[in-house]
């Protein structure tokens, strides 16, 4: 008998990060192939799925506005890393026979679809992964902000944040043992604790909109699955009862 999912239709956000392995920077084929698997079988247990993902491998922007330039510019070019992502992902999907489809905030026709709302919609009724890229297509907002916007509108039951650690501590837990582990936490937690989920803005809209989120490890194998299963480990951010 199948276990029931415990979310019909999610947006999993995925930092850009998270593709590298153990790389310093770009692309491992080996890691996008893997989590291009473990989604392929969450989409086979009839799950909507569709993806945001960062650009940080390839394009840091605030860093490079740190180092002089103008923070709208920089932020521009990370937003077409995530482009280069997003078409990474969808070839490591379709490698694994899942239909697939980018839309881009940034209209580029010869590369991907516009962002279009009711497309997506249909898209994900069709069984289609959906990868969103190029952030929210404004500068000052991260793909995090666009995570939790492409979530309230596609109507997810929730955004699940697939992150380097199995959940959300007081503090980074590679650095520090002792870090707690917290299994539940509401979003004010989250925003008054600065606790380093997603930035405010992102926290702030799942908030308005009562879109949970859930922290997970996306480097364990198998670990997306079980989290749309209720199970393993993870954090959620909810609204208190």
């Amino acid at each position: 008998m199948s276990h029931p999912l415990a979310y019909k239709r999610v947006l999993l956000k995925v930092s850009g990060e998270a593709l590298m392995g153990r790389r310093d920077y770009g692309l491992d084929t080996e890691t996008v192939g893997r989590i291009a698997n473990d989604i392929s079988d969450v989409v086979s247990l009839g799950a909507e799925v569709c993806l945001v993902i960062g650009g940080g491998n390839i394009f840091r922007g605030v860093s490079a506005a740190a180092s002089g330039m103008d923070r709208a510019q920089a932020d521009y070019m990370g937003m077409l890393a995530t482009v280069m992502n997003a078409l990474a992902m969808q070839n490591a999907l379709e490698q694994c026979s899942v239909p697939t489809r980018v839309q881009s905030a940034i209209p580029m026709a010869s590369v991907c679809e516009p962002y279009i709302r009711r497309r997506a919609e249909r898209h994900m009724e069709k069984g289609r992964v959906v990868i969103f890229a190029a952030g929210t297509g404004n500068p000052f907002f991260t793909t995090d902000t666009a995570a939790a916007l492409r979530a309230a509108e596609m109507k997810c039951d929730a955004l699940l944040k697939g992150t380097q650690v199995d959940g959300v501590y007081s503090a980074d837990p590679r650095k520090v043992p002792d870090a707690e582990r917290y299994a539940q936490l509401t979003y004010l937690d989250v925003l008054s604790r600065d606790l380093a989920v997603m930035d405010a803005s992102a926290i702030s809209l799942a908030r308005e909109n009562r879109l949970p989120i859930v922290v997970f490890n996306i480097h364990a194998a198998g670990a997306f699955g079980a989290v749309m299963r209720g199970e393993g480990r993870f954090t959620t951010i909810v609204e208190p009862r």
